[in-house]
């Protein structure tokens, strides 16, 4: 009779405590749903110019290739003369680069908006732009330094 006295508080125990378990592993299962929403929702807060339509995805691939292209002809071209232009080139780029992901984030919170677009293609423009310039100048040093090279053999 003494052990059956003993198992009724430890049921009653268990008993007491089964709804409140329950409780505490649904609230923490609605937790953790609602923070992997809300992260999956945060990813999708920045949106790029392929997201519009396809015509600008389009345009962000064109841009995208030839700013790579630009780049690795100015690798190719990295010297010691041209190692300070390179340099600031591609403290501009990470400039523009943090512009542009501000531009991203807008383009989200502006619905689209078609001056945001502007600003991003003319963001894709500008590295374009400045990477030609590079590659100029350093065309331009390389003919200094031809010259200079036969100017001495003469």
């Amino acid at each position: 009779e003494e052990t059956q006295q003993k198992e009724k508080p430890k049921g009653s125990i268990i008993n007491f405590w089964k709804p409140w378990i329950a409780i505490a592993a649904s609230l923490v299962f609605v937790v953790l749903i609602a923070g992997s929403f809300l992260s999956n929702n945060s990813y999708k807060k920045s949106t790029d110019l392929a997201a519009i339509s396809p015509e600008m995805k389009e345009t962000q691939e064109f841009y995208t290739t030839a700013i790579k292209a630009e780049l690795e002809k100015i690798n190719t071209a990295k010297s010691p003369e041209t190692e300070t232009i390179i340099n600031d080139a591609l403290e501009q780029l990470q400039r523009l680069d943090t512009e542009y992901s501000q531009l991203k984030t807008d383009l989200s919170k502006s619905g689209k908006d078609k001056r945001v677009i502007f600003a991003m293609v003319s963001n894709l423009q500008q590295r374009i732009d400045l990477l030609n310039n590079v590659l100029t100048q350093i065309e331009e040093i390389k003919e200094l330094k031809n010259n200079e090279n036969e100017s001495t053999i003469i």
